[in-house]
C-alpha cells in the first residue's frame, strides 16, 4: 500500500547516515545518533499505516529498499562534489535521470500525456526535485551527509502539516507525537557542538565563500571587496580548533 511504501521511503535517511559513518567516516557522536533516531521516529509515526493494509509479499518492499539504498548512496557521492556549482549539479542529474526515465516509459509503451496534465507536472517536478535537489546539495556542503539525511527526514511531517493547513486535514494525535519527536531531533542537532585540534590538508576548489578563518588567500584578479563571492582558491596546511560540521573544509579523520 502507499502507506507502507511511504513507511518504508525512511530507510533513506537511516542508509544515508549509516554509509557515511561506516564507509565515508563522517564523524557521528551519540547525540547526531540520538537526533536522528527521533527524526526518523516521527517520520515511522506519520507514514505508518493505519487501518488494514494489504501486502503483495517481499517483491514490494524489497523494491523500496533497494530505491533507498541507490538514494543513499548516491546521496554520500554527491557530498563528495558538493563544493561544485549546485546548480550544475542538480541539472546535470536531472537531465540524464529524466532521459532514463522517460526512455524506459516510451520502450514500455507509456503516451507523453496532454499538456494539461504535463503542466502541472513539469511545476510539481520544478519544485520537488529541481529547486529541492540544489538546496539539497548546499546543506551537504554546509553539514555533511548525516546529517543533512535526518534533517531531511522532516518531509513527512512538513507534507503533514501541509494538508492540514491547506488541504482542511485533521490533527491527530499522531500528528503531535511526531511533532514532537521530530522537533525534539532537531534540536538535539542544532544545539550539536562538535569541536577538537583539527589538521587542514592542502586543497584547491572552487565555490562560493567568504574570506574567514579557512579563506585566507590572495586573488589572481582585481577584486573589489564582494562577499560572498565565487571562484578556485587554494587552501594551505592549517592546523587548529574550533566547533565544525563535517563540511567541505572538514572531511577529517577523528
Amino acid at each position: 500500500s502507499g502507506a507502507t511504501a511511504s513507511l518504508m521511503l525512511n530507510l533513506e535517511s537511516v542508509l544515508t547516515a549509516v554509509l557515511a559513518w561506516l564507509v565515508f567516516k563522517e564523524n557521528a557522536d551519540r547525540r547526531i545518533v540520538a537526533g536522528m533516531l527521533a527524526i526518523v521516529a516521527g517520520g515511522l509515526l506519520l507514514a505508518w499505516p493505519q487501518g488494514s493494509a494489504q501486502t503483495l509479499g517481499w517483491i514490494g518492499p524489497l523494491a523500496v529498499a533497494l530505491a533507498c539504498a541507490c538514494w543513499a548512496v548516491d546521496n554520500n557521492l554527491t557530498r563528495k562534489v558538493s563544493a561544485s556549482d549546485a546548480l550544475f549539479i542538480a541539472g546535470i542529474k536531472g537531465l540524464i535521470a529524466g532521459l532514463v526515465n522517460c526512455s524506459l516509459a516510451l520502450l514500455l509503451g507509456a503516451k507523453l500525456p496532454q499538456f494539461n496534465v504535463l503542466g502541472p507536472t513539469l511545476i510539481v517536478g520544478f519544485l520537488g526535485y529541481g529547486i529541492s535537489l540544489v538546496l539539497f546539495v548546499l546543506a551537504l556542503r554546509g553539514l555533511g551527509t548525516a546529517r543533512t539525511g535526518a534533517y531531511f527526514s522532516t518531509a513527512p511531517f512538513l507534507g503533514a502539516a501541509i494538508a492540514i493547513l491547506l488541504l482542511g486535514e485533521p490533527v491527530t494525535l499522531t500528528f503531535w507525537a511526531a511533532a514532537l519527536l521530530m522537533g525534539l531531533g532537531v534540536w538535539i542537532h542544532l544545539t550539536e557542538s562538535h569541536g577538537h585540534d583539527h589538521q587542514h590538508e592542502a586543497l584547491q576548489h572552487g565555490h562560493r565563500h567568504v574570506h574567514d578563518e579557512h579563506h585566507q588567500h590572495e586573488h589572481p584578479f582585481e577584486w573589489d571587496g564582494t562577499e560572498p563571492h565565487s571562484h578556485e582558491h587554494e587552501h594551505t596546511p592549517m592546523r587548529h580548533s574550533h566547533p565544525h560540521f563535517p563540511d567541505i573544509h572538514h572531511r577529517h579523520r577523528h
